[in-house]
């Protein structure tokens, strides 16, 4: 009986959650620089690992460029690409440019939703903004990132692939 009651628990706290979530992403678009960027956005959700953090269980400053990365290739992803797949095709994406505002921490165990745009339409290179916020809705960090896309073989930089743009265009 004490499992049951413990399963059903949770199911109904999964579905708080989820419907908090969706609350504060309504929230988040009314009052977001996000709205004014007409091109496509991703949602990516990622719980702090322990060894993430110092010793005070405070997520430590240079990880947060890993769960930018984490948003980015998710944003891919839902285009229907993935690096993996680019890099097969001949094109490398170097990050040349990371800029992170900390606003405020994350800690161990968190769930961190990691929103990722565009700033516009790529050309040789493209440009993400990026914003940090935990489970309550409290704002981490706002960033960007520019990325230019390099020819595989070559090694010079190129335009954005066709796919690429006509993807976004949908």
């Amino acid at each position: 009986m004490n499992k049951l009651l413990k399963k059903k628990t949770e199911s109904v706290l999964n579905l708080l959650f989820f419907f908090l979530i969706l609350y504060f992403i309504q929230i988040y678009e009314k009052s977001s620089p996000f709205k004014s960027i007409a091109v496509k956005k991703n949602l990516t959700k990622i719980r702090v690992r322990y060894g993430e953090t110092d010793q005070m269980g405070v997520v430590y400053y240079g990880n947060y460029a890993q769960y930018l990365e984490q948003g980015r290739t998710e944003w891919l992803r839902d285009l229907g690409f993935s690096y993996k797949w680019m890099e097969a095709n001949n094109v490398h994406l170097p990050v040349i440019n990371l800029t992170i505002d900390y606003k405020a921490p994350a800690h161990y165990d968190d769930v961190l939703l990691v929103t990722t745009a565009l700033k516009k339409i790529p050309t040789f290179k493209i440009d993400f903004y990026y914003e940090i916020h935990n489970e309550e809705g409290v704002l981490l960090i706002t960033a960007t990132t520019s990325l230019v896309f390099v020819n595989s073989t070559t090694k010079k930089i190129q335009k954005a692939p066709d796919y690429l743009l006509k993807k976004l265009q949908e």
